[in-house]
């Protein structure tokens, strides 16, 4: 959309810079302290994004898709979710993507070893060591970017828990040194040493982890509907897209947790620079988002953003978009009310976790649960 707009505004010229996503909050965070945020920027969308909201750093958007005439092109359940993650305090990020998340898996595969969905979450792991004795990795895992690990502990947490398990740590109902939060975490551990993430998942990026998935070298991929366009690619995905099956994570017994309960994220939002805003932003801003929703919806993405000229979507993208409108209840991610102190602690200790035996899921979660409380001190 932004290379569109430039054919026809020949003074105006964007740069681009990338980082991992594990690298932006701290590269971020020195922008800020120096007043010189990019005019559009990643951040995680929960309270890592309130210290640039209570500074003044970052536009409030509804104020502004207000004065540009586009405030009716955002979905208000996308809205709602991103005012909620900042303590109601209004719209500071734009919802590029609305994601459910839960288990893709090969259905070739699960076929030839006569395996049915999992319902149950030992029906999962009884699947996965069927796998592993057919010498078939069961599960891709990311964990160089150590984000998707903690959505593994945070998946068993919700249906162990309940959807609103992170809400209830927030509020100080629960800790994590909980029972609970341990047995989550002492699951995913023992995923690992029984081979479940193959050797050395902590070295694999998201791109390799998709694409163990899509070679067929692994039987099962936690992710989200983000995933929706890589499986989309036929160059990439060597097993075919309609070889390609999801199933909501599965219940732990004993559990609170339903299966029409869902994490639900806006995925990688973008923010903008209150202090690099003016007149030009705000024409390229309206031009790229007043049609951001159709154009994302040719592209086989599912947004924040009305769709109002949907183009021809994939029969993925439509088993996805019935399982998002069946979600009875939302759940987030584990670290979607963390701060960026107690983000940075989840993630990297969570490859330490399924890394060996020296840290257990009791220091893990002591760890974490005593930077929450230094934080709240």
């Amino acid at each position: 959309m932004t290379a569109k707009y430039a054919t026809d505004q020949l003074h105006v010229v964007f740069e681009y810079e990338e980082l991992g996503s594990t690298e932006l909050p701290s590269k971020l965070q020195l922008l800020a302290a120096s007043n010189d945020l990019p005019v559009m920027f990643s951040y995680p969308s929960g309270k890592p994004l309130l210290q640039f909201i209570e500074s003044g750093a970052v536009l409030d958007l509804s104020e502004l898709f207000d004065e540009l005439g586009i405030r009716n092109k955002l979905l208000p359940s996308a809205v709602e979710l991103l005012t909620a993650l900042v303590d109601g305090k209004g719209l500071y990020a734009l919802p590029l993507e609305m994601n459910i998340e839960g288990f893709w898996y090969n259905k070739k595969l699960f076929a030839e070893l006569n395996i049915p969905e999992p319902t149950t979450w030992s029906d999962m792991t009884k699947a996965a060591d069927r796998f592993v004795e057919a010498g078939i990795q069961p599960f891709a895992l990311a964990g160089k970017e150590k984000w998707p690990i903690t959505r593994l502990i945070n998946a068993y947490l919700i249906r162990k828990i309940g959807p609103d398990a992170m809400q209830r740590v927030d509020q100080g109902q629960l800790k994590l040194t909980s029972p609970e939060f341990v047995e989550a975490a002492e699951e995913i551990k023992g995923m690992s040493f029984k081979g479940y993430f193959g050797l050395e998942a902590s070295k694999v990026d998201f791109r390799q982890a998709t694409d163990l998935f899509l070679n067929g070298k692994a039987a099962m991929f936690y992710s989200g509907s983000w995933s929706l366009r890589d499986f989309d690619n036929e160059e990439r995905n060597t097993i075919g897209a309609d070889q390609i099956g999801f199933f909501s994570i599965p219940l732990v017994q004993g559990g609170q947790g339903k299966q029409s309960e869902y994490p639900v994220n806006a995925g990688l939002t973008a923010s903008f620079s209150k202090e690099a805003y003016n007149e030009q932003v705000g024409q390229w801003i309206k031009f790229v988002f007043e049609n951001y929703g159709d154009y994302a919806s040719g592209k086989g993405m599912i947004t924040g953003f009305r769709v109002t000229e949907a183009g021809d979507a994939t029969p993925l993208n439509r088993m996805i978009q019935q399982k998002l409108d069946s979600v009875t209840k939302g759940a987030l991610w584990f670290e979607a009310l963390f701060t960026t102190n107690e983000q940075r602690t989840a993630w990297d200790n969570a490859q330490l976790l399924i890394a060996g035996p020296e840290y257990s899921a009791v220091q893990y979660m002591s760890d974490l649960q005593a930077i929450i409380d230094e934080q709240s001190e």
